[in-house]
């Protein structure tokens, strides 16, 4: 199922569409100046896309920092979901970040986002302690999880 789909690097050029897919999948969603500077100014980010018919569906952003590898964002447009992309494309980000020389991978997660949750430890990933207050939108707590990869 996932043949017809295609994964690449992102670029400014897809800024428009991957904020379709961060205001379609989270409360508070990043500004179009935020992946701008991911793109041009954080040397630790790697950002893919998903595609299909080069229209975009999906991302993954991650900070690679020495051997570590932190998810950022991972989202795909919600007429996407329930088809396994989430996790292709957390699959393909996790195969990046150790050709990159990660070791490890962390995230954060909402405490009652349990279909997220399900997934990450599907690829292996457990739970590492909470993030108090972690989002801003409404003071939920945060899960921290991780996988060696």
């Amino acid at each position: 199922m996932v043949d017809s789909f295609v994964f690449r690097y992102m670029k400014e050029e897809d800024i428009d569409q991957i904020l379709e897919v961060e205001h379609a999948s989270f409360a508070t969603p990043w500004s179009r100046e935020a992946f701008y500077n991911e793109i041009y100014n954080n040397k630790f980010a790697v950002y893919i896309v998903l595609e299909e018919d080069d229209k975009i569906i999906g991302y993954c952003g991650t900070w690679i920092v020495i051997d570590e590898a932190h998810v950022t964002n991972v989202a795909i447009l919600p007429a996407y979901r329930g088809r396994k992309l989430g996790e292709a494309l957390l699959r393909k980000m996790m195969t990046i970040a150790k050709e990159m020389g990660a070791r490890s991978m962390t995230l954060e997660v909402r405490v009652t986002n349990h279909v997220a949750q399900s997934l990450y430890r599907k690829l292996g990933f457990q739970n590492g302690g909470i993030r108090k207050n972690y989002y801003s939108d409404n003071q939920e707590d945060a899960l921290v999880m991780w996988v060696n990869i």
